[in-house]
């Protein structure tokens, strides 16, 4: 039989009592045992079916798939036809995977954690570089410092945000969903995204963020984390700004022209009262998302090393940045990172 399946058409599970060959002539589909993962079929491809091997093919869900079907020991064989292989369970076995032959197990473990249901295209357009980058990411990197996984998804999510980096960010959207990440934190790595990167470049990710958010069962809007009012947001985040960076704050409003007084106090009211005072994260992973975020925007060493003394003053250390840098290098590249570990030796410099 010379068979055609529309994209996400696929038959039911069944078995033939002489077995069958399946000789794949166009376009994309799958072919399942029970109990086994399914097999991604291309033109050209062979699959031997065993007698009474419960199995179904069928397409892909976004593409046509044709194959020769060739009944074996035709006088005696008989099909015998079962249950429809269901949404969720088609859902299952055709999403993409990382397991691939050149991946580290680590690295597989690590990578179906951060894309839950799913792998990103390139895994199977691409399998070079899901080998190299995979490996490299999501095991080697992986192993430098001792980050958790949620302060690894949040400083990547941050990243992505300064970046504009919508793929990475809905991938790190799903991993912080499905490792436990509150929504409410997710949301807040957005409005700390505000005054470092620009509105500009966060709106876009609001909307993408809150689709995200229904489709997962989610209804926006979230309960608020405001602390301040506008009569105590200048003198709450002026508090938290002197709290984080120290003396610094007064000789910058000492020193600052009278025509640029204005940004300092946006600085404090705006910046620290509006965003920084604000409750979901605490002030440790506050700074650690700016950190990662103004390294990730490259050209702002001075505000680097400026946070990098802030970070060291809420109790995040050198090791610490070090292993941020680390997690954010496959994503960000070697000029930044390397321009980002300059401004961490100058700050706080090697020992010896």
């Amino acid at each position: 039989s010379n068979v055609t399946f529309e994209p996400g058409c696929r038959n039911n599970w069944h078995s033939h009592t002489g077995g069958q060959l399946l000789l794949v002539t166009a376009g994309r589909g799958y072919y399942q045992e029970k109990g086994e993962p399914a097999r991604e079929l291309r033109p050209g491809d062979v699959v031997e079916i065993p007698a009474d091997v419960v199995h179904w093919h069928g397409a892909a869900p976004d593409s046509w798939f044709s194959h020769l079907a060739v009944e074996c020991n035709p006088a005696a064989n008989v099909n015998t036809w079962l249950e429809p292989v269901g949404d969720a369970e088609y859902e299952a076995a055709t999403a993409m995977s990382w397991c691939r032959p050149g991946l580290s197990a680590a690295a597989v473990k690590n990578a179906e954690m951060w894309f839950p249901g799913e792998a990103p295209a390139f895994v199977k357009t691409d399998p070079e570089l899901a080998e190299v980058f995979g490996n490299f990411a999501f095991d080697e990197v992986q192993r430098y410092g001792k980050l958790d996984v949620k302060t690894r998804i949040l400083v990547t999510m941050a990243s992505s945000l300064a970046q504009q980096a919508a793929a990475t960010y809905e991938m790190t959207l799903r991993a912080a969903l499905a490792n436990g990440v509150a929504p409410v934190a997710i949301r807040e790595v957005l409005y700390q995204a505000v005054p470092y990167v620009g509105m500009a470049k966060v709106v876009d990710y609001i909307a993408l963020t809150n689709d995200f958010f229904r489709k997962n069962g989610v209804e926006p809007p979230l309960e608020p984390q405001a602390i301040t009012t506008p009569e105590t947001r200048m003198e709450k985040g002026l508090a938290l700004q002197k709290e984080i960076f120290g003396d610094e704050i007064e000789r910058m409003y000492e020193t600052s022209p009278a025509n640029q007084l204005h940004i300092q106090r946006a600085l404090s009211g705006n910046c620290f009262g509006d965003y920084q005072t604000r409750t979901g994260l605490d002030v440790r992973t506050r700074e650690l998302l700016t950190f990662s975020m103004l390294v990730s925007l490259g050209g702002c060493e001075p505000q680097v090393k400026g946070h990098i003394r802030g970070n060291v003053n809420v109790g995040n250390d050198k090791d610490v940045l070090l292993a941020v840098v680390t997690q954010l290098l496959p994503y960000i590249g070697y000029p930044r990172t390397l321009n980002a570990i300059a401004c961490l030796n100058e700050v706080i410099p090697e020992r010896g």
